[in-house]
């Protein structure tokens, strides 16, 4: 039996969150009520991970002066770029509630690869030609998983965890037992270890600043011609004054003199514009594009999406292919930070990564999640990791607090779940 709404019938109250959650879009205050209101259901998004990372900066603050010191600031950054990486790279798989053990292998044998390749007393291949092959043995790897998760069937913690285990095997006869390789390349050891002059620091916050107006300004045209009411922009005007506000006292805390000799040393680490670049682009992708709304649809519902015509198996075979290849750009920047590549490289950071996933808000049932989400993991991870060290605590105290960190995530993910409508077991 169906019910039929006609001209006579009264439509049902709308209150502001329904107005809001249908696109027709109120003012400043409608906006804060509606979140607030999100919150309370359970879609908190990054809201714990970033308390979390203000609440933690500030307790190791009160209890280490070497903490919020710009020496210290800037190997925070240079420290968390590598975790950063490979936590962007596993969201791509997590939004499809799959895992990827071997990421971090993945990037052990892609440098291994490119440090035997460009070895200069060895087969002395151009170093940009040997990290483009390395980059494309990650998206081979990536398609090789996909093809057995999403073609033959295999659970993907199965196929990734026989590939950890393989690959650890592979590094082995690619470098030898005990071997060691260092990075020869200037330009990939800058990417840790140099740092933009600082007015780079300026220019690349006024880029970041021009890019968020830019991307705004148009969805907002896109909205407007699709017959859609926009957020008022008061939001907009407010996100910029933080990006600029924040972004500007850390490029100021960068900018001075952290050198212990007589060469200073000061400017916004490399990696950071790299990093910022691909976050970018990635942001853009799941936000902007079909391949991304996709990856959300099969994360929530697999059948649905397939049904809706969306073809999960290429969704899944892309979605493993991007995350070996950023797993191998994580690569690049740990390479760069230690200078040096051996057999053991990258064994054990994928943990690491998908807690970061995790922490920053990032749903392991699948479907939620963004890649700043992510980011924002990593960096309560390094905050910790960095924290500890300068208190001088055992590194088994680290393992510990970053283990009951990741628990509490991943219980307020299935709290937040349920709260939401959902399950805590996957359908």
């Amino acid at each position: 039996m169906s019910v039929t709404t006609t001209s006579e019938t009264p439509a049902p109250e709308t209150g502001v969150t329904d107005l809001i959650g249908s696109g027709q879009d109120g003012n400043l205050r409608d906006q804060a009520v509606a979140y607030i209101q999100r919150v309370r259901n359970g879609e908190m998004g990054a809201l714990p991970a970033l308390s979390g990372f203000i609440v933690l900066c500030v307790l190791f603050t009160a209890l280490s002066p070497f903490f919020l010191t710009e020496r210290n600031f800037a190997n925070l950054l240079t420290q968390a770029a590598t975790l950063v990486m490979l936590a962007m790279a596993l969201v791509f798989v997590i939004l499809l509630g799959e895992i990827d053990l071997s990421a971090g292998v993945t990037s052990g044998v892609a440098m291994s690869m490119f440090v035997v390749l460009s070895d200069p007393g060895g087969i002395a291949m151009n170093w940009i030609l040997a990290l483009i092959i390395s980059l494309l043995a990650g998206v081979a790897i990536g398609m090789f998983i996909g093809f057995f998760v999403a073609r033959v069937g295999i659970p993907s913690f199965v196929v990734t965890l026989g590939l950890f285990l393989g690959f650890q095997g592979l590094q082995l006869i690619i470098i030898g037992a005990g071997g060691l390789y260092r990075i020869q390349q200037d330009q990939i050891l800058a990417i840790q270890n140099n740092n933009l002059p600082d007015w780079g620091g300026w220019v690349m916050l006024a880029v970041v600043i021009l890019v968020s107006f830019s991307t705004s300004m148009l969805d907002r045209r896109r909205r407007t011609r699709a017959g859609v009411s926009n957020r008022t922009i008061t939001l907009l005007v407010i996100r910029l004054a933080l990006i600029a506000v924040i972004g500007g006292v850390v490029i100021a805390l960068l900018n001075q003199n952290r050198g212990t000799g007589f060469l200073a040393v000061s400017g916004v680490p490399i990696v950071v514009p790299i990093t910022l670049f691909i976050l970018w682009v990635g942001t853009f992708v799941l936000d902007r594009t079909k391949f991304g709304r996709a990856i959300y649809a099969v994360g929530g519902n697999a059948e649905a999406a397939r049904r809706a015509g969306i073809k999960v198996v290429g969704i899944k075979w892309a979605a493993f292919a991007v995350c070996s290849t950023l797993a191998v750009v994580s690569g690049v920047f740990s390479a760069s930070k230690v200078g040096s590549v051996d057999a053991a490289f990258g064994r054990d950071i994928v943990l690491s990564g998908v807690a970061a996933a995790v922490v920053g808000g990032v749903s392991l049932f699948g479907g939620r999640g963004r890649l700043i989400h992510a980011a924002i993991g990593a960096l309560v991870i390094a905050v910790i990791t960095n924290g500890l060290g300068l208190l001088n605590l055992p590194g088994g105290v680290n393992f510990l607090v970053t283990g009951g960190v990741l628990i509490l995530a991943a219980t307020v993910d299935a709290v937040s779940r349920v709260r939401a409508g959902g399950s805590i077991m996957r359908r």
